[in-house]
């Protein structure tokens, strides 16, 4: 995943227009701009670490004990503690080894998914825990997700999903502590076996990431965010920012899968975002 960077065509007190920055965000006290890369880092992190989850759910039944080969699985390890199909609940660890490239997402050390039934069926929870070194393209991931079917029509499938204890710590040793909780539909892909033509709709949720120093920046969805199965980032949609200088909206376009948004702060000036 490429770094955050937040490209100015003018700039604010409260952010840094340097190089430097653009490289690495300093964690400078007096700006949220580092708050903002972490708050897309995690999300990042957390929807790729879902969809992982869900293809292994979706796919466990071929895996026994023994190593799996396949495109989930090429350079990882999957373990079963209850291989009999339709017997829940089910424990599947996944080890990534010291580095695991899969779908040009680099991983390593563990994950943990417990199935309580199907994960298309109502009150199943799907939990994923990280192990204690589970890193995610150099930044150390922490926490656990809980991923609950709350489905009341048939037709347009839903989840409500948890971040407890989340942390990341980055490469250059900074440290966040960060929550989320958000609603999800299925709008697209529900009557398909596979999960490639699925797309999902983030209707409600707030995350919250804290630095150390005790500042903090949340973010809440003010409209849906929209994400595809196959895309790596979430292709429209926008959630409202408030921090201790952020107030404004960060946008993720028009529906295209690509790494662009933007941040447009109350004061009306607009920032380019790579993602």
């Amino acid at each position: 995943m490429k770094k955050i960077a937040l490209i100015f065509s003018t700039c604010l007190a409260m952010l840094s227009c340097s190089t430097e920055d653009n490289k690495e965000f300093s964690g400078n006290p007096l700006t949220d701009s580092d708050l903002v890369l972490a708050t897309t880092k995690t999300g990042f992190s957390d929807e790729m670490d879902i969809n992982y989850a869900n293809d292994i759910a979706n796919n466990y039944d071929s895996y026994s004990t023994r190593t799996s080969n396949n495109s989930l699985t090429t350079c990882a390890s999957v373990t079963i503690d209850n291989a009999n199909p339709g017997e829940f609940p089910k424990t599947i660890t996944v080890d990534f080894g010291n580095e695991c490239n899969i779908n040009g997402i680099v991983r390593s050390g563990t994950l943990t998914i417990t199935l309580t039934d199907y994960v298309t069926n109502f009150g199943s929870q799907m939990t994923i825990v990280r192990g204690n070194n589970y890193y995610i393209n150099g930044y150390k991931l922490e926490g656990t997700i809980v991923y609950e079917n709350t489905t009341t029509n048939s037709n347009i499938p839903s989840w409500d999903r948890d971040l407890i204890g989340g942390k990341m710590t980055t490469p250059a040793g900074n440290v966040y502590t960060y929550t989320d909780s958000r609603s999800v539909q299925l709008i697209a892909g529900a009557s398909t076996p596979t999960l490639t033509d699925n797309t999902y709709k983030a209707i409600s949720g707030t995350r919250t990431v804290n630095r150390p120093n005790n500042t903090t920046l949340t973010s809440t969805i003010l409209t849906p965010l929209i994400k595809s199965h196959n895309c790596a980032y979430i292709s429209e949609g926008s959630l409202d920012l408030q921090g201790t200088f952020l107030d404004g909206v960060l946008d993720y376009g028009n529906g295209n899968c690509d790494n662009q948004a933007t941040y447009t702060h109350v004061t009306g000036q607009v920032f380019n975002i790579t993602l």
